[in-house]
Parts: structure tokens; C-alpha cells; sequence
């Protein structure tokens, strides 16, 4: 079973070009089904019933994982037992029949353009990690760009003459995304005044964002940016760095752009992924009616 799982991640490396993200999610869900069926005294794939699999996703959500993370694994097994039937390692797929349960879209918070203003105008911009700060805070919202994304961005993927801005997201798929005037001021700033003195030769990779230590940044880095910047605010709202790829997505449609731009922008392969920010507008459609229709 661990051959076949080894197969399954090699081919999701060469031929699907997942993203390491995806990879280690389907190899953390796919290692505890695995160690699940060794439990119950199954020793090959193909002695595997669909009972089975649906008993180990009741006990998925008897553990209190989520309906989204059971979901997850329901997605997993199931493409992990398609491949392996496809190439003819297993001679029929107990996972065919297996349903994934529809996930609710819920609505992201997001922030008003007065919040994302308070939030960005936080960092001390007398400070090397404050002028840096501003910069990453005004690249989330001035492109959507996923946290990732941000911490991998290189300085040659900015196109600041043509104010766009290269990026290399899920699955290495690129997209060119516009960057407003003051995030490029900002990126300029902190490239001299900063960037400058803190690049190690070699060690940033030519990296744009980079730690005080002149290594590439981490993710939890910048969730504890954001964290820090929101309680300086003084703004109650549960804020994460993903709030303000929802605000950029919300504000962009708010002001009359098209859904499919904003497909683009986000890097959204299923337009029905995008469609989620629209709910959020009618939301703002349904306030300036109430707020100025006469019969509102």
C-alpha cells in the first residue's frame, strides 16, 4: 500500500504538477487512510470495500474534523483509488460510488476600504520591518495575491514601467496581475532602503519580501504582520491575511468590475469559485437601496 501511495504522489509530482501544498495535504489524508485499513487487518488495496472506506470517514467526523476537511478526504480517496484503477494496479474502485457532500459557500469576511486603510497605515514606516510591512500589506490588497504567492514573489516578476505584477499560484499556473501606483511606491522604498541592506548574497534567492536575517519570509510571518497591525487598529473583526484577497475581490466587483477579470485576477481556474464574491455585492447592492431608494 505505501508503493502505491508512493506511485499516486509521483504522479501527482511529474504529471499533474501539483502544488506542494496539494501534495502534502493528499499525502497527510492518504497516510492516516492507509494506516486506518493496516488497523482493520487489511494488507492490499485491493481487499478494500466501500464499507470500509465509509467507515473510516464516520470515524473522520466522530473525531471532529470538519464536513469540509472530511470532504477533503472523501476527494482524496477517491481520486487516490481512480488512479491506481485507471492504471490498472487495482482491479476495481471501492471509492466510485462515494459521494462528496456539496459544501455550503460561505461568505468571507472582509473589510471596508476605511479598514483596510487603518489596518495598512500601522507599520512604523521609520523602522526597516515597518517600511517592509507596508509593502506586503499594500501587495495583498493591491493584487489579491494568496499568501504564498506574496512570500514567493521574486523581484524580477515585478513590472513596475507596465504596473504588473508576475504569479506563479496553485500548480505553478502564472498570471499577470495589475499593481496599483501606491504598492509599487511602497515595493520601491522598502527595494532601497531596506531590501538592500538586509540581502545576504545569495541566500534571498532574489526573493522580494525577506526577513530582517535576509532569508525568504514564512507564512506565519505574515499572519503575524497582519495580527499585529489589526490590534494596533483597534478593528474587532477576525482578520487573517486571506481577508484581504476577499476585500480586493469584494471592492473590485463593488466598483462595477467584471466577474471574469476578477477571475483572472485571483487566479481561479472554475468561475464559480470567483462567484462566491458576489453574493457578497448584492449584499452591498441590497444596503445603498435601503439606504437611498425613497422606498428603501
Amino acid at each position: 500500500m505505501i508503493d502505491n501511495l508512493r506511485s499516486y504522489i509521483h504522479h501527482l509530482k511529474l504529471e499533474k504538477n501539483a502544488s506542494k501544498n496539494t501534495i502534502v495535504s493528499y499525502q497527510l489524508d492518504l497516510s492516516r487512510y492507509l494506516d486506518y485499513m493496516k488497523y482493520q487487518g487489511i494488507e492490499r488495496l485491493d481487499d478494500v470495500l466501500e464499507k470500509q472506506i465509509v467507515k473510516f470517514l464516520s470515524s473522520l467526523a466522530e473525531n471532529g474534523l470538519s464536513p469540509r476537511s472530511v470532504a477533503r478526504n472523501i476527494s482524496s480517496i477517491k481520486m487516490f483509488h481512480k488512479y491506481l484503477a485507471g492504471e490498472g494496479i487495482l482491479k476495481s474502485n471501492p471509492a466510485e460510488n462515494i459521494d462528496t457532500p456539496k459544501q455550503s459557500k460561505t461568505l468571507p469576511d472582509v473589510l471596508n476600504p476605511d479598514e483596510v486603510e487603518l489596518i495598512i497605515s500601522q507599520p512604523n514606516s521609520m523602522e526597516p520591518a515597518g517600511i517592509r510591512d507596508r509593502a506586503i500589506l499594500e501587495t495583498m490588497y493591491a493584487t489579491g495575491m494568496r499568501v504564498t504567492e506574496v512570500i514567493t514573489i521574486k523581484q524580477r516578476d515585478i513590472y513596475a514601467d507596465e504596473g504588473i505584477v508576475r504569479v506563479f499560484g496553485k500548480g505553478s499556473k502564472e498570471r499577470l496581475v495589475p499593481i496599483g501606483r501606491s504598492a509599487l511606491e511602497w515595493i520601491k522604498r522598502y527595494k532601497v532602503e531596506v531590501r538592500s541592506e538586509i540581502a545576504v548574497s545569495g541566500r534571498g534567492q532574489d526573493v522580494l519580501f525577506l526577513n530582517l536575517r535576509g532569508k525568504p519570509m514564512s507564512r506565519m510571518a505574515v499572519w503575524n504582520i497582519v495580527r499585529a497591525c489589526t490590534v494596533k487598529s483597534g478593528i474587532k473583526k477576525e482578520i487573517h491575511p486571506h481577508t484581504f484577497r476577499h476585500s480586493f475581490a469584494t471592492h473590485l466587483l463593488e466598483g462595477g468590475a467584471d466577474l471574469r477579470a476578477v477571475q483572472e485576477m485571483l487566479g481561479h481556474s472554475d468561475i464559480s469559485t470567483t462567484q462566491i464574491y458576489t453574493h457578497i455585492d448584492r449584499e452591498y447592492l441590497k444596503e445603498v437601496h435601503k439606504t437611498f431608494h425613497p422606498r428603501g
